[in-house]
């Protein structure tokens, strides 16, 4: 599978599976919140049109999994690493670590130093994924989620 996945720009088309990919984890584990009907509903005004991005990574032309970028306005982070989210079918498929490098080298090629993200430590896979890729346990920042109990933060 991992030699016919295919890592994309995010483009229109694919809305509805980004907003699909994602209310389905966030369904399954917490409620969605209003930061994420915020992002999930207008991804191209709130994220895109924001300085932002979406990867989206295909198999056969279906998207399996996505991940963001939103640009943040804060002295400390360029992007945060947002709505990160891989189908169930292809879970424990190593898309999510080829759409997490994919965003790391968008970013860099962005002329980001430091990117951030919010978690919560029940979702394990996806806390695990975040150390693999470089991130580190971080403390103190405000979050819009009640569901967030971990942040972390990555050096580029």
């Amino acid at each position: 599978m991992n030699e016919l996945v295919q890592i994309v720009n995010y483009k229109p088309e694919y809305r509805a599976a980004f907003a699909d990919l994602n209310k389905e984890w966030i369904s399954k584990y917490f409620k969605m919140e209003e930061a994420d009907h915020k992002a999930l509903d207008n991804a191209d005004s709130y994220i895109i049109n924001n300085g932002g991005y979406i990867l989206v990574a295909l198999y056969e032309n279906e998207p399996i999994g996505v991940c963001a970028l939103i640009k943040m306005d804060d002295p400390d982070y360029d992007f945060e690493l947002a709505k990160m989210a891989v189908s169930p079918k292809a879970q424990g498929k190593k898309i999510g670590w080829m759409i997490g490098e994919a965003i790391k080298d968008k970013a860099r090629k962005l002329g980001a130093k430091k990117l951030y993200l919010e978690s919560n430590t029940i979702l394990t896979p996806a806390i695990n994924l975040y150390r693999k890729l470089g991130f580190i346990e971080v403390f103190g920042r405000t979050t819009p989620y009640e569901r967030c109990n971990i942040q972390m933060e990555l050096v580029l």
